[in-house]
């Protein structure tokens, strides 16, 4: 990998993505991209990992789409590259990630962050989609998601005049968990990722999976969704521990099956 860094043992069933183009406050090139997306499939199929992180540095998280790749581009140039793919099999990840984000993360960087499952957040992070400034708009579901997380008026402020939003805004909005000093941003995102390694990982992805599905089907629908994953979970030998644990007043061993 040449343009991020990947330990797959970050911590106890956790691993670390991290984004390393420090020069160019981590702007996501189309090699990049696909570095993130091979790490994730390969992280998705590891049974050792059972939480993802992605962060960048105390910078930035992602500065935005490297735009130097894009500035001679045509429209058939950009359909042939189809670089939102990438994007889409990122969205497919069955394990949860977490964003730890400190400084920029706008444009491509903000649309990243969005797509992970939870944010956390340093005091300096800053979240936007400025795209509307160089002349064209959000591509990577900026549109989509900042909707869905601040509301239609917002949304359409940030996205039509290119305004960032800071971290504490971002929290008050709902798009963020938790915001904490720079200098303890990815050790909280480890708190947090070491929480949910903790659970089950059947039960967090089917878990992940049907909240996911709520912002797609109607209720009727997702609720149909969810009933289904809780039955299916009655198939798996994590379940049987959890619950004569939890009779046995002891802690829970999950080993994923």
């Amino acid at each position: 990998m040449e343009f991020i860094k990947v330990n797959k043992a970050y911590a106890k069933h956790i691993a670390l993505i991290q984004l390393n183009r420090p020069k160019e406050l981590n702007a996501l090139n189309l090699q990049l991209m696909g570095e993130i997306r091979d790490s994730l499939k390969d992280l998705d199929q590891d049974d050792e990992v059972r939480v993802i992180i992605i962060t960048g540095d105390e910078r930035a998280f992602a500065a935005g789409a490297d735009i130097k790749q894009m500035a001679g581009k045509s429209t058939i140039d950009m359909w042939k590259v189809d670089q939102f793919s990438t994007w889409d099999q990122i969205n497919k990840t069955r394990k949860p990630i977490i964003a730890a984000v400190s400084g920029f993360a706008l444009g491509g960087g903000c649309e990243l962050a969005m797509t992970c499952d939870m944010i956390v957040a340093s005091e300096t992070a800053q979240f936007g989609q400025p795209e509307i400034k160089i002349g064209v708009m959000p591509g990577a579901g900026g549109t989509q998601r900042l909707t869905k997380a601040l509301g239609k008026a917002k949304a359409m402020e940030l996205v039509l005049t290119g305004k960032f939003i800071s971290a504490e805004e971002a929290l008050g909005y709902g798009l963020v968990n938790k915001v904490v000093p720079t200098e303890v941003y990815l050790k909280e995102a480890m708190v947090l990722a070491s929480e949910i390694a903790a659970m089950s990982p059947i039960a967090v992805q089917m878990a992940k999976e049907a909240v996911k599905r709520s912002f797609e089907v109607p209720l009727e629908e997702g609720l149909h969704f969810e009933r289904k994953n809780f039955y299916m979970l009655f198939s798996s030998e994590d379940q049987k521990e959890g619950m004569n644990a939890f009779v046995e007043k002891r802690k829970p061993d999950f080993k994923g099956k």
